[in-house]
């Protein structure tokens, strides 16, 4: 049973395994003296999803593309600013592996705990907390919290995207308002000036109303990245006085940058489940594979020539540095700052499906103001992200924080974790040894990622406080 964005709820999955506990009973074994389940080899997940609208593979390959290009992509030149242009090239490259790698880990995972608990699918949290409570006894005692805390981060990674949102938006109403006032305009009276139609936007419960504003945003976004491309290539770009290689202060920057450009994480497994073929999501050739080149492949050359043609003066999005006098310039900035904010309803919509049906509405029980509830929370999680915007109305360092801070553990960590749990009990011999080893660097890299990632995103975003309040 899904939610209207595809979020399984993870009462139904727990409900379908309660319900069949003589059967999972009958397949209990003995594994290093411990009694574990084994999958059923004739129950196939893919054959019990119900799903009313299944997507086609061209459909889900679309959607893929649409979650992760957005104004991750737009700040990329600036992540090669600071790791340098064979760096960042390099880096974006082996990042997108590593992430591409652990996401097919989480749906192989998901896929084995299916056929072992005889659900059809599974959520992340859900994902999550079989996987635990199959693994080690350390593991087992954590399995009843890890649900909780995939969801927190969750919930910070979409929050956080909301809060790029406002500021990404308010940024480029700036620019372009600033060329024809005499005296520049505080982009935190832009954010001011958009926060109650923002409010308004997200008080749209049902997802179907806002699939045209999806529409609508991929089409402008489309014709926005080729007038981008025409004002990067319409000067030769040079290398001259561009750094190859950057700073180790600064890769902590560009790898949280990226991890928020590249990772789609949280829409990995809906897209799957709700797939008419889901076999063909994994495999060599399969619509995973296929989505991450073409990302990857934009990304670098987004990254690169964005910074070789702008060098160190490239801004939090590529868009700022486009020419203010040019009425195309200024027709870009509009068009994507539209584009972003009518989008705003849809990213935030996962933070309120998490906040709501997860938590919020159960503790409330049957009461005639549910609604005005329901409405209270969306309003409350727009002006979080707002006023953390207006905190900190910086671009590149909110990408890289909420990038390092979420996306090293959701991406990298967790799934990880995930699989040596699944397989705890069920590999021997030197497979056990690369399932250890594979995974603990995995673990090492994520949990690197999010401390220095988010010890220098939120030691810049302090100096960059302390030196606005200075002035």
């Amino acid at each position: 049973m899904m939610s209207k964005n595809g979020h399984q709820n993870p009462a139904f999955v727990n409900d379908c395994i309660d319900k069949a506990p003589q059967k999972l009973s009958l397949e209990l074994t003995e594994k290093g003296g411990k009694a574990v389940v084994t999958k059923d080899p004739e129950y196939n997940p893919y054959a019990h999803r119900e799903v009313e609208h299944p997507t086609t593979n061209s459909e889900t390959l679309f959607h893929l593309l649409k979650g992760s290009l957005g104004t991750g992509i737009l700040a990329m030149p600036n992540a090669f600013k600071n790791a340098g242009y064979i760096t960042g090239s390099i880096g974006t490259i082996v990042i997108g592996y590593i992430c591409t790698y652990c996401i097919h880990q989480l749906v192989k995972a998901e896929l084995e705990l299916c056929k072992r608990k005889k659900v059809p699918s599974m959520n992340y949290p859900a994902v999550a907390e079989h996987a635990l409570s199959e693994g080690p006894t350390f593991f087992k005692s954590m399995s009843p919290y890890i649900g909780h805390i995939v969801n927190t981060f969750l919930l910070i990674y979409q929050l956080g995207t909301c809060c790029v949102y406002v500021v990404f938006v308010a940024s480029n109403i700036k620019s372009i308002a600033d060329y024809y006032l005499e005296t520049p305009i505080d982009v935190r009276l832009c954010m001011l000036i958009i926060l109650i139609p923002l409010i308004l936007i997200n008080w749209v419960r049902n997802l179907k109303y806002l699939a045209p504003f999806s529409t609508l945003a991929n089409f402008i976004t489309i014709i926005s990245f080729g007038i981008i491309c025409y004002y990067i290539f319409r000067e030769p770009v040079t290398t001259e006085g561009k750094d190859p290689f950057g700073t180790a202060y600064g890769f902590p920057l560009f790898f949280g940058t990226v991890l928020f450009a590249l990772e789609a994480i949280g829409v990995i497994l809906p897209l799957e489940n709700e797939m008419k073929t889901p076999k063909k999501f994994g495999g060599s050739c399969g619509v995973l594979n296929v989505a991450m080149i073409l990302i990857v492949f934009l990304y670098v050359g987004m990254g690169l020539f964005g910074y070789l043609n702008y060098g160190s003066n490239v801004e939090g999005s590529i868009t700022l540095n486009l020419p203010a006098k040019d009425i195309l310039a200024q027709c870009v900035k509009g068009l994507l700052a539209f584009a972003i904010y009518i989008t705003h309803g849809l990213a935030c919509y996962v933070a309120i499906d998490i906040t709501w049906n997860d938590y919020v509405a159960r503790k409330l029980g049957p009461q005639r103001k549910k609604v005005f509830w329901e409405y209270a929370v969306r309003t409350l999680l727009v002006l979080v992200t707002f006023l953390l915007a207006v905190a900190i109305p910086n671009l590149e360092l909110f990408i890289s924080l909420f990038g390092a801070l979420c996306l090293s553990a959701l991406g990298l960590a967790f799934p990880a974790l995930i699989q040596i749990c699944t397989h705890w009990y069920y590999t021997e011999g030197l497979s056990k040894i690369w399932l250890l080893l594979s995974n603990f660097v995995l673990i090492i890299v994520g949990v690197l990622g999010l401390v220095i990632g988010t010890y220098t995103s939120l030691s810049e975003i302090i100096a960059t406080f302390t030196n606005h309040e200075a002035h």
